[in-house]
């Protein structure tokens, strides 16, 4: 693989292995709410509080977890490959508390804080930053209210023109932990493919797109990666 351009894309699959809560149960509902509830700008706009305190939940539990052997072997994997991408659907930070110097979040960041009359972006987690009391920018005359810097469903995720210029040059592209389910991202094997990339997949249990790839490791990313990431670097 030295010596390929390599593009990783990681999925919730490798957080929830840290304890991170994927927050989605069996029958759809998000911590007993459904998602139209809690993440869409609708919601945003019907019930901040409630929008607020949900993810003011996920911030303070990504300070109780820690990077796995998956997030590290992906990190060694970047420090050995000159042409590495990272790509995350995730938006804790535990690739770059795993060792990863560039990770692109297409769908946002726990860590950050949007300010909804100039959008710029706040890193704002400090224990009085991650109470269910708002946050306010630091940016304005008249501090504005910031709102969660998170890709809600019916947004645009961040960064795609990046993202498909990396998937449509690629020489391997590799899926860790995603349920194959959200698109864009479930979509970018199609792209990878469609170039001639090798496709590869380590994910817990076969996704709703499993049969895109072709090589499929099945089992937890932190059990199987590094010694995938081993024998990926001595080829």
């Amino acid at each position: 693989m030295r010596g390929k351009k390599v593009v990783i894309l990681t999925g919730a699959g490798i957080s929830a292995e840290s304890g991170v809560r994927t927050f989605r149960d069996n029958d759809g509902l998000w911590e007993n709410h459904r998602i139209e509830d809690v993440a869409t700008p609708e919601a945003w706009r019907a019930d901040p509080q409630l929008v607020w305190k949900f993810y003011q939940a996920r911030r303070r539990q990504m300070n109780e977890v820690e990077p796995n052997p998956a997030h590290e072997a992906l990190a060694k994997l970047e420090s050995e490959i000159e042409d590495f991408t990272l790509i995350t659907q995730n938006v804790d930070d535990l690739h770059e508390r795993g060792g990863s110097n560039s990770v692109i979040h297409m769908h946002g960041r726990l860590q950050t804080l949007r300010c909804e009359t100039s959008k710029q972006i706040e890193t704002r987690m400090s224990d009085s930053d991650l109470t269910d009391d708002y946050v306010y920018c630091n940016c304005c005359a008249e501090p504005s209210r910031m709102r969660p810097d998170i890709v809600w469903f019916g947004e645009m995720p961040m960064h795609m023109e990046e993202i498909y210029s990396a998937g449509e040059s690629c020489d391997v592209f590799i899926v860790v932990g995603s349920s194959g389910h959200v698109y864009p991202a479930a979509g970018m094997v199609h792209v990878a493919r469609s170039i001639g990339a090798h496709t590869i997949l380590v994910n817990y249990e076969m996704p709703a797109n499993g049969e895109d790839f072709d090589e499929v490791h099945l089992g937890k990313a932190g059990e199987i990666l590094p010694e995938l990431v081993e024998k990926w670097l001595a080829e």
